[in-house]
């Protein structure tokens, strides 16, 4: 199954000409996933190869305005195109309230049903593929940063060891592949005895706005992509300290120490027009490091 990242708005506090605010959209097959929903979102989908009626579920990390203004915006429009299928929004605590007064804002009564969860530090909710976790990290109001586990996978399939058993190709061999076991002349056969052991799912990190913090070394821990808080250069260490984020090097360092295989750089401030003062500060940390522009996409393959 195909996994993309697509960053509709990598920018923070206000919109500019060349960044929106905060959007990240993960497509995992047939669905999207959106984490946080900065003012504009809707906008920044139509003007991606999304489509905003595929979005499931909508994950925000804190109840600043670059991270949830687009939500009006976007459960009205989503009404407009004949929704019908439950929108699920989760949040930290308060999200309840937030999203009953957006439904109050104007003449708008929705037509589909719309579920907002609350969510706290160490949480884990499983659905069909894969697990959302969250952390509490350390911003200046409550923020939860997001962890996208995938189930593991069934070991590799020995075909050499299937033949030696008896067990001719075909539907039997697809049904082992499956976790399923078999019987081959009045003898079971399981799954264990063809396959190797079970191999990792995939794992994106969302940090949300944070200062740098210990917990989300583990929590990120071998991710295939830690999406992080970079809003300054480490010139302005203590204003990023002041406000609650990071430095692009205070993210890099975060990745290395995390062992993770790409760092991705986000929330970069409205001051900074040129990005690749940050993508360099973070690279002599950690070489796969990037600031991505709003609108790029990445996919992240499984590991063989």
């Amino acid at each position: 199954m195909q996994l993309e990242i697509i960053f509709l708005g990598t920018g923070g506090s206000w919109p500019t000409v060349k960044r929106n605010v905060s959007a990240i959209a993960i497509k995992r097959g047939g669905e999207i996933l959106l984490f946080d929903c900065g003012e504009g979102t809707q906008r920044q989908i139509q003007k991606s190869k999304l489509s905003y009626m595929q979005i499931s579920k909508i994950f925000i990390t804190h109840y600043h305005g670059d991270h949830f203004l687009g939500l009006p915006g976007l459960i009205q429009t989503m009404q407009l195109n004949d929704r019908e299928k439950p929108l699920y929004i989760y949040g930290p605590r308060g999200l309840r309230n937030l999203i009953s007064q957006i439904l109050s804002l104007g003449y708008f009564t929705p037509t589909y049903e719309i579920v907002a969860t609350e969510l706290n530090d160490n949480c884990s909710i499983k659905f069909d593929g894969y697990t959302i976790k969250t952390l509490k990290v350390d911003h200046n109001v409550p923020t939860l940063a997001y962890s996208l586990e995938e189930d593991e996978r069934p070991g590799r399939f020995n075909k050499e060891k299937a033949l030696e058993l008896g067990i001719p190709e075909g539907p039997l061999f697809s049904k082992l592949q499956k976790g399923k076991t078999i019987e081959i002349n009045g003898k079971k056969i399981t799954p264990d005895m063809i396959l190797g052991p079970k191999r990792p799912g995939r794992k994106i990190v969302i940090s949300g706005d944070t200062r740098p913090l210990e917990k989300l070394v583990d929590f990120a821990k071998n991710a295939d992509a830690l999406i992080h808080d970079a809003t300054f250069h480490s010139e302005l260490e203590e204003t990023a300290v002041e406000y609650g984020h990071s430095t692009a090097k205070q993210a890099a360092e975060i990745a290395k120490r995390a062992n993770v295989e790409r760092l991705f750089l986000t929330h970069i401030s409205p001051r900074y027009m040129d990005s690749k003062p940050l993508e360099e500060e973070a690279r002599e940390l950690f070489a796969n490091s990037i600031v991505p522009k709003d609108f790029q996409s990445f996919e992240i393959r499984l590991k063989k």
